[in-house]
């Protein structure tokens, strides 16, 4: 039996939604395979993977916790990559939302004053943002990839960062341990599910999908930058700023990974490290395509990228099995979405035998064509 791939006359509805679901069900074989390979129990791991972080309140809240960040920064990711411009440096945005509010706190620190929160949480969009302007500055004034130009700010960033834990921001009565005060009771994000560290950022996350999805889907921004991905001819037809488009996307993403950091060092961590991000810039990134760049879909896609974090971590514990499982995952799932988007645009058609029936009315079909 042969097969071939041919066009769609229209992409595929079923497949656009059904590959994320079939790129999942491959990854989870293929994890059964490789634990096997490695000598572990294959049902053993998977249940380590994906059953147990879920048996308990503590684990479902953790899972939300862990897929706040992923969701913010994917959702301003989102609105980027639908008018193909490409930010890569969020996790760069990130650890600079986080010092920003990091700064905050340390320069209010014991005043315990009520506007504290919401003014880290300003400070680390306002970060955030200041660090896509450079990216956004660049592609749209003189034509220099963003996609570079944000990566490289990335360890930029981080570098950063090291120099302020290791440095003038270390905490004297600490140990020597790089690492900042703790920050005060008025600095932290208030939790709001008993015995669990799951706090109020989950319900801004909520809010802010929302709100995305509203202004993608009823909104003449959410139209134009759909149409300079789409059509960037019918965009510049129509008037479309193209250079105002690259800003607004690169600021709002930026913006967004900024307080994904603040959330971060205002809730689990409670003080700045020189390790607060656990890749998060860089999975959102598998978070928005699998999510289909649907405020919503990058929601349950969050979730299943926190899942694979968190029973990551699980099964190293349960099971014993290396750490690297869990970026082989994320791996091996981001390489089967991009193998089954194909069907979104193709389709598999079986080929007749030569000299079968089947292929003498495949012949006289194509000849009356």
């Amino acid at each position: 039996m042969r097969l071939r791939l041919e066009p769609r006359p229209r992409p595929s509805r079923l497949w656009l939604w059904g590959s994320p679901i079939l790129a999942i069900l491959l990854t989870v074989l293929t994890g059964a395979v490789l634990f096997a390979a490695i000598g572990r129990d294959p049902l053993a791991s998977l249940e380590a993977y994906f059953i147990s972080p879920l048996a308990t309140t503590y684990g479902l809240a953790e899972l939300a916790l862990k897929g706040t960040p992923l969701a913010l920064i994917a959702v301003g990711l989102s609105f980027g990559f639908r008018a193909n411009v490409w930010n890569i440096g969020a996790e760069g945005q990130f650890t600079m939302g986080a010092i920003a509010a990091a700064g905050v706190a340390l320069q209010f620190a014991g005043s315990e004053a009520t506007f504290e929160l919401p003014l880290m949480l300003l400070a680390a969009i306002l970060a955030g943002m200041g660090w896509a302007a450079l990216p956004a500055f660049l592609r749209a004034r003189l034509e220099v990839s963003e996609i570079l130009v944000s990566l490289m700010l990335t360890y930029v960033a981080t570098l950063f960062l090291s120099f302020l834990v290791y440095g003038p921001w270390k905490d004297p009565a600490g140990f020597n341990f790089p690492q900042t005060i703790m920050f005060d009771q008025s600095a932290a994000v208030p939790v709001i599910l008993a015995n669990t560290r799951l706090n109020l950022g989950v319900v801004l996350a909520l809010l802010i999908v929302a709100v995305a999805w509203l202004v993608q889907r009823q909104s003449l921004l959410g139209f134009q930058l759909r149409v300079m991905g789409l059509a960037p001819l019918a965009a510049r037809y129509a008037g479309f700023g193209r250079a105002r488009l690259i800003w607004i996307s690169l600021l709002l993403s930026g913006g967004l990974a900024g307080l994904a950091g603040a959330l971060e060092v205002a809730g689990p961590l409670g003080q700045l490290v020189p390790v607060i991000s656990q890749g998060y810039g860089f999975t959102a990134i598998t978070v928005a395509f699998l999510g289909r760049l649907h405020p919503f879909g990058i929601l349950l896609a969050s979730l299943a990228l926190a899942l694979s974090v968190i029973g990551g971590e699980n099964a190293q514990i349960a099971v014993g099995v290396p750490r690297a499982a869990t970026g082989v995952f994320q791996g091996l799932l981001l390489f089967y979405l991009l193998g089954a988007d194909i069907l979104v645009r193709y389709r598999l058609r079986r080929l007749a035998e030569p000299g079968s029936l089947g292929a003498a009315r495949q012949r006289a079909t194509t000849e009356t064509a």
